[in-house]
């Protein structure tokens, strides 16, 4: 569980930025095996406020505060011969999403960004959100 701050310094913090959850992302990322991460092969993250409007659109999202993050590319056991123009695979953070959630749970940041990371990866080796949903349960 995440450390509540003592110092009651909140009236001249920040929220944290693009940059401050990326390194939080970074951090999650090189905590997890090294076996895990040689198998996640070239994976780029990216962090952005809020997801394009046109991947609302493809989700039939209500809002762009319902996506945390997105994995982009191909699952693992599809890759293979890289197609003409394929861009690399890549997790999306949405930093507004995740701040938004953070606010209403008991949840630290870097926990959170952690979590919403490797469900990322899962999406990147071919699990479906049920998949991983199963795979939490039988780990609680």
């Amino acid at each position: 569980m995440g450390q509540r701050d003592q110092t009651g310094d909140w009236a001249r913090r920040l929220s944290p930025s693009l940059e401050e959850i990326e390194a939080l992302a970074i951090e999650a990322y090189a905590a997890l095996p090294s076996e895990f991460r040689a198998l996640s092969g070239e994976i780029r993250f990216h962090v952005a406020d809020f997801p394009e409007d046109e991947v609302v659109e493809e989700m039939g999202l209500e809002s762009p505060f319902d996506i945390l993050g997105l994995f982009e590319g191909r699952a693992v056991g599809a890759l293979g011969t890289p197609q003409t123009g394929e861009m690399p695979n890549r997790i999306l953070l949405y930093r507004r999403p995740i701040l938004d959630y953070w606010a209403e749970h008991e949840e630290s940041l870097g926990t959170l960004v952690a979590h919403v990371l490797i469900h990322e990866i899962g999406h990147h080796f071919g699990l479906s959100d049920d998949d991983m949903e199963a795979l939490e349960a039988a780990t609680d």
